[in-house]
């Protein structure tokens, strides 16, 4: 859904620190701000792309970045042009939701969810999995590959969910470089692979495709954590280093809806830097591996 970039502040639990804004002084600066609440309400009210909750700080980040490479000097002028373009405003949405991940991303994650989750997940008779903000795949190919090593991909169901619908056909495609495949190897054997990485694709013209056995679990779909309600009632939910991005109001409305899919005892993953420590969901769940960010519904 959104670049898995780390947030500089541990201490900020799911709440990204404000960073300051563009450098032409205060006045510039206000000014700047005002249009970057006018230009995300005109998106909303034009393209249903709710973005009015989104960090301050990364918003303003993407947004600098995409006047530059437009060429479109103020945010003003991005909001006259984007709302009677829509192909321009589908150039600006690839900045709103900038893709960028790896498979088995933090190791130890994902050998905590093979030895500490997927030992419970084995006594359920079937088993749904919702990959929430999964960008162009890579860590729904991850427990992809690590359901099957564990024997219980045939009975699980993965929902694969991203508002950009780019990224989710890259990610039902399961294609990536061939040179990105050595640090996904790596990462893999870490995460307490079993075989090699490379047992699990086809390699040919630079480009590596993941098996389709993995993919015939899956099901991808549109859905925002922003406007879109609860769809299924799931046993995990992991959703990595997405909340970050959000403002305080919309991390607890996702909370509240990873919450609501989740049956009794379900499990919620979320990235290192994330926590549900001031969340008003935080009573609904118990810590289950407080270091790797697991936790379990009450």
């Amino acid at each position: 859904m959104l670049d898995n970039q780390p947030n500089p502040n541990p201490n900020a639990a799911i709440n990204p620190v404000s960073e300051s804004p563009p450098s032409e002084g205060t006045t510039t600066s206000s000014t700047f701000d005002i249009e970057l609440k006018l230009v995300l309400e005109a998106i909303y009210l034009r393209y249903q792309h709710d973005f009015r909750h989104y960090s301050v700080s990364s918003l303003r980040r993407r947004l600098t970045q995409a006047l530059a490479d437009l060429g479109i000097p103020t945010l003003s002028q991005l909001q006259e042009r984007i709302l009677r373009d829509p192909a321009l405003f589908a150039r600006l949405f690839q900045y709103l939701t900038v893709q960028v991940s790896e498979m088995f991303r933090d190791p130890h994650y994902f050998r905590a969810i093979r030895e500490q989750v997927v030992p419970i997940l084995q006594t359920y008779p079937s088993i749904k999995v919702w990959v929430a903000g999964c960008s162009s795949g890579e860590e729904l190919w991850s427990l992809a590959v690590l359901f099957a090593e564990e024997k219980i991909a045939d009975r699980t169901v993965f929902y694969a969910t991203d508002i950009n619908a780019d990224a989710l056909r890259q990610a039902e495609s399961g294609i990536y470089p061939l040179d990105r495949l050595a640090r996904f190897s790596q990462n893999y054997l870490a995460a307490g692979g079993k075989r090699s990485l490379s047992d699990y694709y086809h390699a040919a013209y630079g480009a590596a495709k993941f098996s389709q056995t993995l993919k015939s679990r899956v099901v991808f779909a549109d859905h925002s954590l922003a406007t879109d309600s609860v769809f299924l009632e799931a046993h995990l939910v992991s959703c990595r280093n997405v909340l970050i991005y959000f403002d305080r109001a919309l991390q607890d409305r996702a909370l509240g809806l990873f919450s609501d899919s989740l049956v009794r005892r379900g499990f919620l993953g979320l990235g290192s830097k994330e926590s549900l420590r001031f969340s008003k969901h935080a009573a609904n769940f118990a810590e289950f591996n407080a270091r790797e960010r697991i936790y379990q519904k009450v």
